[in-house]
């Protein structure tokens, strides 16, 4: 059980330490990180629960639907209301790059629980695709996530609820691509290493560009203060 555990929480553990390590400026607080962490992981059950009432009650009766839309607007939903409604308006909010921190706090916490539910059910030999796909797709999800989170906290208030909304349909819009193209069964695999290759690339950038802009914010408070 705790190897299980190890190799189930590892992924995560690493994704998030090379994020935090990232931002060069001041450290945000490892309890707040902590607590978007849990706040991902306890809405695993939610989520769980829903799918699993709709699946008996045979809500859709469409698979790509159910399988892809629906799943993918769930996942989302629930981790982009968890940092609107309690953490993007915290003090501890203080740049833009702290929306990358959050964001991928939710999600990786989200991830955390389903990957241990999932090995516990299926064993360890799919601990290494496990870790390549659906953890480091959520982890980046919640980067893009966190990102228009930041650029909405920083933006003019005519600009918020633009970016407060992208927060949402851009890694839903991901996400929906992702778990599309697993849908495509025989051919997902030649699908699935250019999506990832994209989406790295794409998260990252954001990581770039939200580090960049908390860089100019910290140059600005300090020499406000001389």
């Amino acid at each position: 059980m705790f190897i299980l555990l190890t190799v189930a929480i590892a992924p995560a553990l690493a994704l998030f330490s090379y994020l935090y390590l990232r931002k060069q400026i001041a450290k945000e607080p490892s309890k707040t990180l902590f607590h978007a962490f849990i706040y991902g992981a306890i809405m695993t059950f939610p989520i769980l629960f829903i799918q699993h009432v709709f699946e008996e009650e045979n809500v859709f009766t469409n698979d790509f639907f159910h399988n892809v839309l629906f799943t993918s607007s769930l996942e989302e939903f629930f981790k982009w209301i968890i940092i609107f409604i309690l953490v993007y308006k915290t003090t501890e909010f203080e740049d833009a790059y702290d929306g990358i921190l959050y964001g991928a706090s939710v999600s990786l916490g989200f991830a955390t629980v389903e990957n241990i539910l999932y090995l516990l059910s299926f064993g360890l030999d799919t601990a290494f695709i496990r870790a390549l796909l659906p953890v480091s797709s959520h982890a980046l999800f919640g980067v893009v996530m966190g990102y228009y989170f930041g650029k909405a906290k920083f933006s003019a208030v005519s600009e918020k609820a633009k970016w407060i909304t992208v927060a949402f349909l851009a890694p839903f819009l991901l996400h929906v691509l992702y778990n599309s193209i697993l849908f495509t069964y025989d051919y997902w695999l030649y699908l699935i290493i250019p999506f990832m290759l994209f989406l790295w690339w794409f998260g990252l950038t954001r990581v770039k560009y939200a580090h960049t802009f908390a860089m100019q914010q910290f140059r600005k408070r300090n020499q406000s203060n001389f």
